[in-house]
């Protein structure tokens, strides 16, 4: 069921520069591979992608998951031979807290990323929030693989 979770790396555009590289948190799972499925999934591949605690998006060569969506999505299908058509692309954020007390919160949130593909390259992404039952699902994969 699961295909990989650890640090995925990108990399950028303009050659030497390698502006736009960045990396991230990716959970890569393939639902149609479990004991449970009931049902077989039109797009079974699940990836859930999360910016790295400590990373500050600001700094030099740093960037975001999400300002880099449509080049990790490409890079995602690339790297491990997927069809786009069979994968759900996630963001994950989770919870966090600050203030003096860490009494303000950002609650969690999962967003679903619907790409345009022209050819093999991803493009013109927008988000939407997951909803169940799906959610339900990517939650608990996440919630399994801390």
């Amino acid at each position: 069921m699961k295909i990989f979770d650890d640090v995925f790396n990108w990399d950028g555009y303009g050659g030497k520069f390698n502006l736009a590289a960045g990396r991230c948190r990716l959970r890569l799972f393939d639902l149609s591979k479990s004991e449970t499925a009931a049902v077989p999934l039109l797009r079974p591949i699940i990836a859930v992608v999360s910016n790295l605690p400590g990373d500050r998006p600001s700094a030099m060569k740093q960037v975001s998951v999400k300002a880099c969506i449509s080049h990790v999505a490409t890079t995602i299908v690339h790297r491990f031979k997927i069809d786009h058509n069979r994968m759900v692309l996630v963001e994950h954020y989770p919870r966090q807290t600050y203030g003096r007390d860490s009494e303000k919160v950002i609650p969690e949130k999962y967003e679903v990323v619907d790409l345009k593909w022209h050819g093999e390259k991803a493009l013109f992404p927008s988000w939407r929030s997951l909803k169940p039952p799906l959610l339900d699902i990517v939650r608990t994969l996440v919630v399994e693989n801390p």
